[in-house]
């Protein structure tokens, strides 16, 4: 996915929490509904934005979807961000 995606999936700041959430393991869509004061609608769009700039993924279990977070794509991004601040070990 591209970068323009990534950064804005992780701008909003509900986004941000469920990646702190699912850093600790996988989790049901309703799991993570329970820690919000927003719908179930909303807490599901913002599962597909994270989805679609491909920092989760989901498994269907029966009738639960589990979702788990894509460490890949932070990573990516942090040597993105690392590269364009200019911190480079052939610097020293």
């Amino acid at each position: 996915m591209g970068l323009q995606q990534t950064l804005k999936a992780l701008a909003d700041p509900i986004r941000r929490e469920i990646l702190n959430m699912l850093k600790r393991g996988r989790m049901s869509a309703g799991e993570i509904a329970e820690h919000f004061s927003v719908t179930a609608p909303s807490i599901s769009r913002h599962l597909s934005v994270l989805k679609e700039a491909d920092l989760i993924r989901d498994t269907r279990e029966g009738k639960y979807i589990f979702y788990e977070m894509n460490a890949s794509v932070l990573e990516e991004t942090i040597l993105w961000i690392a590269d364009l601040k200019g911190d480079h070990d052939d610097d020293k």
